[in-house]
């Protein structure tokens, strides 16, 4: 009697299964227009544009420290000081040692006059004479040597005082009052490094972007930079540089790029976290559908099905849209390719190779293989089916079901730039159209899996029916399903 009851209860269980297979829900969306941002995101730490490591020229103790960390000074003001009796000293010497090349230059004219005068008399010899013109060759080379001396021993008395390079901050102090230094010109090693200034009124961010996003990127373009310090306040920045030489972090090829961000106000501080936004592209108040409702001819058969369609009836309806179609507006290119408008207003940017009307290389399919503007790190995202990396700049030719006369009817249609949620229309459709948004092809085809397993389970069981029906698509079915293989023949 018990093994009755729970035989009973089973089958029912199994028969509300099969009875309830609800078609995944859909909605009716109307179109309107929108903007359209895409920006590529990454995160990074604020860097002074400029770095110097102040050295002194001379050797010996520091006497005197005239800055502390934190303290804005301008080029030429003293930082510090260092011994400056030797120098002191060898400049007084130097002095000296002029000042008896200068007398013996004097003495060298004076006797260089009066040997010409006898010479003319005939009272010394022309060896003579030429002794004495030598004399005072030689004296006028002492008096240029003495002079260099001197002016070394002076510049190497100015070393003593060390002064700020540039403009800027005091961002390190290396040493205090009473260090000995060494000279990086008589140091091998390099020298000491006294201080640190940076010019915090230009940072940087140096940050680290996806492979897939940076084709999209493009020295110049517009960032906006926020720390953590003020995450209300948005910084301007502009896209510096981008390294040649790619990165592998975490087994993601990544490229260095530097964001320049003017800091005259001082809010940013070195070492300070910052996300990064470089804007890519931008479509003002354009025609947009939302990415779930794209569909690419490789899935429209299962979005079909959720519809009530079959795939007799959709062929037809298909190659009436595609005949109604209009070309898109595209304009071919010297190499070959097709040129789409670029955002920003800036000049069209060819898509080399693609034939007009389909998508390029790398381009997106919603509810394909790829998303519509995927892409790790960027704004992309997932359309209908598998996203994964696309293009979100060119678009491409997709299908969507709009409410005809209260019929879902395909359409194809242009799209354009891309972000997360929603496609620029290029062509295809009309603001206040309504078209359908459609669950994912992956998500049909689950539910189809489940359906067919559902029925697998039930082919043996008494009281189940043993016929099958062919449905026209996978959420669309209806009825028993054929005895599994190796099903239990019945009951007891």
């Amino acid at each position: 009697m018990k093994h009755s009851i729970r035989l009973l209860a089973v089958l029912a269980l199994l028969s509300a299964c099969k009875k309830e297979e609800p078609a995944p829900v859909y909605e009716a969306v109307t179109i309107g227009k929108r903007d359209i941002i895409v920006t590529a995101q990454a995160a990074g730490a604020i860097n002074p544009d400029t770095i110097v490591e102040v050295k002194s020229r001379a050797s010996g103790e520091i006497t005197d420290l005239a800055v502390e960390t934190g303290q804005l000074v301008r080029r030429g003001e003293l930082l510090a000081r260092v011994d400056r009796r030797v120098p002191q000293n060898r400049v007084s010497q130097a002095q000296a040692a002029a000042e008896v090349a200068q007398a013996r230059l004097r003495n060298a004219e004076a006797q260089l006059r009066r040997a010409t005068e006898l010479f003319a008399s005939r009272a010394i010899t022309e060896q003579e004479l030429e002794g004495t013109t030598l004399d005072v060759a030689n004296s006028r080379a002492a008096v240029i040597s003495s002079t260099i001396d001197l002016e070394n021993a002076k510049i190497a008395l100015e070393d003593t005082e060390v002064r700020a390079p540039i403009n800027g901050t005091i961002i390190a102090k290396n040493v205090e009052r009473g260090a000995v230094i060494s000279s990086p010109v008589s140091d091998v090693g390099g020298g000491t490094v006294l201080l640190k200034m940076a010019d915090l009124t230009l940072v940087q961010v140096k940050t680290f972007v996806d492979e897939t996003d940076i084709g999209k990127l493009r020295v110049g373009l517009e960032a906006n930079v926020t720390v953590d310090a003020y995450p209300n306040r948005p910084f301007k920045g502009e896209l510096l540089k981008i390294e040649p030489q790619a990165d592998t972090i975490q087994n993601v090829t990544m490229f260095p790029v530097l964001v320049r961000i003017d800091n005259k106000d001082g809010f940013l501080k070195p070492g300070m976290s910052a996300n990064v936004r470089i804007g890519v592209g931008e479509r003002l108040n354009v025609l947009a559908v939302p990415n779930a409702a794209l569909r690419t001819e490789r899935d429209v058969t299962s979005a079909a099905g959720v519809l009530g369609i079959t795939e007799e009836a959709l062929k037809p309806m298909l190659e009436a849209a595609k005949a109604k179609a209009e070309p898109p507006a595209v304009t071919p290119s010297p190499d070959g390719g097709v040129e789409l408008p670029a955002a920003n207003g800036a000049a069209p940017a060819a898509t080399k190779g693609a034939p007009t009307g389909q998508p390029a290389a790398g381009q997106v399919a919603a509810g394909g293989q790829r998303g519509a503007a995927g892409g790790r790190g960027g704004n992309g995202g997932q359309m209908g089916g598998r996203g994964g990396r696309g293009d979100a700049m060119s678009g491409g030719k997709y299908i969507v079901f709009v409410l005809r006369d209260g019929n879902p009817t395909p359409v194809y249609v242009q799209t354009g730039l891309t972000d997360l949620d929603y496609s620029e229309i290029k062509s295809g459709l009309n603001e206040g159209d309504q078209v359908l948004l459609l669950p994912s092809a992956s998500l049909i085809q689950g539910q189809q899996n489940l359906q067919n397993r559902m029925k697998s389970m039930s082919g043996g069981l008494p009281g189940q029916s043993n016929t099958s029906t062919t449905t026209a698509a996978p959420a669309a079915g209806r009825g028993g399903a054929a005895p599994a293989a190796g099903g239990r023949p019945g009951g007891r």
